[in-house]
């Protein structure tokens, strides 16, 4: 399933806290993409059918959940980023960002980290 980067606000609003409304959805997300209620009522209704979200009624009000996590959602999104632009490799990735922006010293200490631990099959 693939989510578009118009849909990804609307889950990360309902990641962050579940389940909202409809309304509540417009206010958070609406306001801060400066979309009006018929566009996010539009995302809501694309997520539902490619059953991203789920749709339900609790407390006499109808809310929204999520159906996929969040970390799946990611896993997805990385893979999909390092097969398109990468040909699927991390390592023409890293040197990429690595040339192209400062790399400050707690980023390099967590990538030095993260290869020891790689390393000693962590």
């Amino acid at each position: 399933m693939h989510i578009t980067s118009a849909e990804s606000h609307v889950m990360e609003a309902l990641w962050r806290r579940e389940p909202l409304t409809a309304d509540e959805l417009v206010a958070e997300v609406g306001a801060s993409q400066s979309w009006g209620e018929a566009t996010v009522k539009t995302l809501i209704n694309r997520l539902l059918k490619k059953k991203a979200i789920k749709s339900e009624r609790a407390e006499g009000k109808h809310g929204y959940r999520p159906l996929i996590a969040r970390s799946v959602y990611v896993q997805a999104e990385s893979q999909g980023l390092l097969d398109r632009l990468f040909e699927g490799q991390l390592a023409p990735m890293i040197s990429h960002f690595a040339q192209h922006r400062e790399l400050k010293a707690e980023e390099i200490a967590r990538l030095k980290r993260l290869i020891e631990d790689l390393e000693h099959g962590g």
